[in-house]
């Protein structure tokens, strides 16, 4: 994946979640932890912004339950931040396509 659609990527999910700035070593799997920790915590204590974070997000009911009732208990964040960064990431690539189409 390109550097700069990861870095777009990350710029959407950090207003949802409030993650850092992103750092020189940035990279997929590390924006993805970190987003999986923001989560975890979110989980526990901020269930319902979690929840409309997902639905402003588009991440799609069926998945959301699929993640949230079928993921081992200790996988759902990572598996969220997973489902929530590919979400937003395939938002950014249908933008593109259709801006350079114009």
């Amino acid at each position: 994946m390109s550097e700069s659609l990861s870095h777009d990527t990350f710029s959407l999910l950090r207003k949802d979640f409030e993650l850092p700035e992103v750092t020189a070593d940035f990279d997929e799997e590390k924006a993805i932890s970190t987003l999986s920790k923001v989560i975890a915590y979110m989980l526990d204590r901020e269930f319902e912004r979690l929840l409309q974070i997902c639905y402003r997000i588009d991440l799609g009911e069926e998945k959301l339950k699929k993640i949230l009732h079928l993921s081992e208990p200790d996988q759902v964040a990572p598996d969220l931040a997973r489902a929530l960064w590919n979400r937003q990431k395939q938002k950014i690539e249908i933008r593109r396509r259709y801006s350079s189409n114009e």
